[in-house]
């Protein structure tokens, strides 16, 4: 069957993945109210095309901190890889490099940043980055991808704990013992006595994290750092007064606060606020090349997909990332130029209005 577009690997990896993972990839908190939102709220904008533009030369290329991509699409950190493909993370770096965008690699790989440098050694990758109770742990995972050649640390705010994922705990999502989350191997030994939640000890997250440990990573690392959670205009405006270098606005997939708003509605106001200052990112719910152009002209730089990707994986490895990508970029060129725009400067927010329905 040709998949045409990405809900066709949505419906194949639900076919063919096991429940459990399957729960696990498709999870959001409590009542998944945002995380379906999430989609909602793409529907809820309408386009305002122009016309009699010529468009008969179109341009995707975007640049992110100061590197061109050859579209505005990259890959959200999203944990477990070799769950729907054995290769795992090295096949998405494959995919990302082939294609020249931008990939997140998940502290919770089930391949290490080792391997997943030496699968791709030409990709552009940043690393994303929890925080842990032990600052040791945080901290040489900072050097190992700095030394690596990754060009910025993704720090993910929004997970003091661990939202509420009721299939997870139905299903007692555990991940299998043939996989391990590679970039901590060895490092919990002596931790048996503690209840594992997703492959680590389940008390390793330090909910004390606060704007200090902004400062606290500048002081450890010459990498630009991308602060990944942000859904307000206040902690939008107190990141840029902390220094880091962009945002990702997330609510993580709908699977952290439910209730909260859609990325895309929290969009507006940080860009607003923020005027330019730093480069906003945006990732949740992004589906359609027109998804990714509405983001564009709601101020986002450049957008992150995050179970796209898995599902693309699951359908075959490597070369179904890169069909998912490339079906995104595909459509996310000809919306371009049926909304009259030839290049990614020409979208801006006169293209898109909100449906009063």
């Amino acid at each position: 069957m040709a998949m045409v577009c990405l809900t066709d690997f949505e419906e194949y990896a639900k076919e063919h993945l096991s429940k459990a993972t399957w729960d696990y990839y498709a999870a959001g908190a409590d009542e998944c109210c945002t995380r379906d939102d999430n989609l909602l709220a793409y529907k809820r904008i309408r386009l305002r095309p122009r016309v009699l533009r010529d468009v008969s030369v179109s341009d995707t290329r975007t640049t992110v901190q100061g590197t061109e991509m050859s579209f505005p699409v990259g890959i959200a950190p999203t944990a477990f890889h070799c769950l729907a493909w054995q290769e795992g993370e090295i096949a998405t770096a494959r995919a990302t490099e082939a294609l020249n965008t931008c990939y997140i690699t998940s502290t919770y790989s089930t391949c290490s940043v080792e391997e997943i440098v030496a699968a791709a050694p030409n990709g552009y990758r940043w690393f994303q980055l929890y925080m842990y109770r032990d600052r040791k742990l945080s901290e040489q995972l900072v050097h190992r991808v700095e030394a690596l050649g990754y060009k910025a640390l993704v720090f993910t705010v929004d997970v003091p704990y661990t939202g509420k994922r009721r299939n997870d705990i139905r299903n007692q999502f555990r991940l299998p013992r043939h996989l391990k989350v590679k970039n901590f191997e060895g490092e919990f030994q002596q931790e048996t006595s503690v209840p594992e939640e997703y492959g680590i000890p389940g008390n390793t997250l330090d909910p004390s994290i606060s704007w200090k440990d902004i400062y606290w990573l500048q002081s450890i690392t010459h990498l630009p750092i991308i602060v990944k959670g942000i859904l307000t205009k206040e902690d939008a405006e107190l990141a840029v007064e902390h220094g880091v270098q962009g945002i990702i606005v997330s609510n993580h997939g709908g699977r952290q606060l439910d209730g909260g708003p859609a990325s895309i509605d929290a969009l507006v106001e940080i860009v607003d606020v923020v005027a330019g200052r730093i480069e906003i990112y945006v990732d949740g719910g992004i589906r359609t090349g027109s998804d990714v152009l509405k983001a564009l002209a709601l101020g986002a730089k450049y957008v992150f997909i995050g179970r796209p990707a898995v599902w693309g994986l699951a359908y075959k490895g490597e070369e179904g990332v890169r069909e998912v990508l490339q079906i995104l970029n595909d459509e996310f060129r000809l919306s371009m130029a049926l909304a009259g725009c030839r290049n990614v400067a020409e979208i801006n927010r006169n293209l898109v209005q909100f449906s009063k329905l």
